[in-house]
């Protein structure tokens, strides 16, 4: 089994073909893709130099996708990206982007794991496979980023929504079971 705490190692060889070094055999930008959205770690590396491209591949994943109509970057972030690599500011921007997109995975991960807690039915045989599904299905509906909606103007905003949104989601819980439970007569 391979080890997923260390990246995955994709070898670029002089044709630019690509070569996944566990499973040995070649992958395409949308395979490199697909690992990093099942949270895997990647460094590709030219053979012959030994030199980095990690960088240079996933801009060009970014690239096709914005290309394809899957626009995630709005025009002025793209400006403002463009202009920070001509001015001073190009020290802070990275850190303010990590900053940035650590906090969308942490909102998102309090997002999943709210929508889970308190639930009566999380008991349940089956639960940790509906759990599973409602994590990706949130994941693919946000583009990953659970935290990209507009935040509460204040804290108590912020729990009478999470409040409502456990009602909901609690309310639904028991049609379903309801449901369940008239199927099963």
């Amino acid at each position: 089994m391979a080890d997923t705490e260390k990246p995955l190692l994709i070898k670029r060889y002089a044709s630019r073909r690509l070569y996944n070094t566990e499973t040995s055999d070649y992958v395409t930008l949308d395979d490199i893709a697909e690992f990093i959205r099942l949270g895997r770690e990647v460094q590709i590396i030219d053979l012959k130099s030994g030199d980095d491209l990690t960088r240079q591949y996933l801009l060009q994943i970014i690239a096709e996708h914005e290309s394809r109509g899957d626009n995630v970057l709005p025009i002025n972030v793209l400006t403002d990206l463009v202009r920070s690599y001509t001015n001073q500011a190009t020290s802070v921007v990275p850190d303010f982007l990590a900053a940035s997109f650590e906090m969308l995975r942490e909102g998102q991960s309090a997002m999943v794991e709210n929508m889970t807690k308190g639930n009566p039915l999380a008991s349940m045989p089956g639960m940790d496979a509906m759990r599973a599904q409602q994590e990706a299905f949130l994941k693919a509906m946000t583009g990953g980023f659970g935290g990209m909606t507009s935040a509460p103007a204040r804290e108590d905003d912020a729990k009478d929504e999470d409040q409502e949104d456990l009602d909901d989601i609690r309310k639904q819980l028991s049609e379903l079971q309801d449901k369940l439970s008239k199927m099963n007569k």
